[in-house]
């Protein structure tokens, strides 16, 4: 089994960093700083190595820096999967009305697209920003289950994406559903059936493993346990059915809904319409009705038991992204999170404004100042 590390990492005109670069050999990457000195952008540019719009979601646009060309980019030196690499992307300056367009490479040679990254490294990441995944609306809990489908099966954000683009075909047609041809209608709702499939079944699969190695994980790890599922009938009948015959009454299903669906201008049914549901299992209650604090130990311990997973299923143990991850941890549960993330044998990036909130974690650290687009090893 591999653990993926980063060696050394440069950053141009990304995001506040105009020019920045660090090298580590550390399994633990610490950033501190004061709140806006970059410390999540340089976690976010980390990110953008793996398929995605990565930690943010942001634009390729939105993340060059105000001063330069509008171009950007993220060089990595690593030890992956496949030995020393060199992986990099960003976009060239804007030129026009062209489409901006994400250039991958790997060892300087331009690659299809960020996919390719999966055979070197995969990445899992945790930010503030999930803290309210419980509490949000459903489409938030499934993006964020995709991504960690993604990590296991890097072609599953493309099938997303092309299952996105197939119900949105399918909806345009049935605008005026009394005009629309059949056999175009026919034709795309075959297509949107395949995709379907395809992608419910990764996320099914993904979901009852998940389960198994929280509830292996549950006696031993500090961070509470939690039962898993997805409240999605495609993906559960996947687990008992054969894939031909849910793909043929789904299909029957858009066939017969087309009115319905015509009249609400989207689709009703599907696994885009999927959601995610955790129980808090030391109280056995919904995930969504547990404290703050419960939920962002939940959250922690379901990032740990998915690292396990990844590891075990593609051999690559993964890259672990944590911004701000120790700010409302109290002092035991904070050593107990650096423990566990040594037994897990990851490189591991996390960010905090406090420096002492890392006194714990141990001389092996790496620990880097950032400010003013700077990044520097603490002396």
């Amino acid at each position: 089994m591999t653990a993926a590390r980063i060696t050394r990492l440069t950053l141009t005109h990304f995001r506040n960093y105009r020019g920045a670069s660090l090298t580590t050999t550390a399994d633990q990457v610490v950033l501190v700083g004061p709140n806006g000195a970059g410390k999540t952008n340089c976690l976010e540019a980390i990110s953008f190595l793996s398929p995605g719009r990565g930690l943010r979601r942001a634009t390729l646009e939105d993340v060059a820096n105000h001063e330069g060309d509008g171009s950007w980019a993220v060089s990595t030196e690593i030890e992956g999967a496949l030995g020393l690499a060199t992986l990099g992307t960003g976009i060239e300056p804007p030129r026009g009305d062209t489409t901006t367009t994400r250039r991958c490479r790997i060892d300087r040679e331009p690659v299809g697209s960020a996919a390719a990254f999966g055979d070197h490294l995969r990445m899992v990441w945790l930010t503030p920003s999930m803290d309210g995944l419980f509490m949000g609306a459903a489409s938030e809990r499934r993006r964020f289950f995709d991504r960690l489908v993604l990590a296991i099966d890097s072609g599953h954000s493309a099938r997303v994406s092309a299952l996105d683009r197939s119900l949105r075909s399918r909806n345009r047609l049935l605008e005026d559903v009394r005009n629309a041809d059949s056999h175009w209608l026919d034709a795309i709702e075959r297509e949107t059936a395949e995709l379907a499939i395809a992608v419910a079944a990764q996320r099914g699969q993904t979901a009852l493993k998940l389960a198994a190695m929280l509830d292996a994980r549950g006696a031993t790890s500090a961070f509470p346990s939690a039962k898993l599922m997805l409240d999605g009938w495609m993906e559960n009948a996947l687990t008992s059915e054969p894939a031909t015959a849910v793909e043929d009454r789904y299909r029957a299903i858009l066939r017969d809904s087309r009115g319905r669906d015509a009249a609400a201008g989207r689709t009703l049914d599907g696994p885009h319409l999927t959601d995610l549901e955790v129980i808090y299992a030391p109280k056995a209650m919904p995930a969504r009705d547990a404290s703050t604090g419960e939920q962002k130990a939940l959250l922690i311990g379901l990032v740990l038991a998915h690292a396990q997973l990844v590891a075990e299923t593609t051999s690559i143990t993964p890259l672990l992204l944590l911004d701000e991850v120790v700010a409302h941890l109290d002092p035991g549960r904070r050593e107990a999170l650096f423990t566990e993330l040594g037994k897990l044998g990851a490189q591991v990036w996390m960010t905090g404004a406090d420096p002492m909130a890392f006194a714990e974690i141990g001389p092996a650290a790496g620990i880097f100042d950032v400010e003013n687009g700077q990044i520097r090893p603490r002396g």
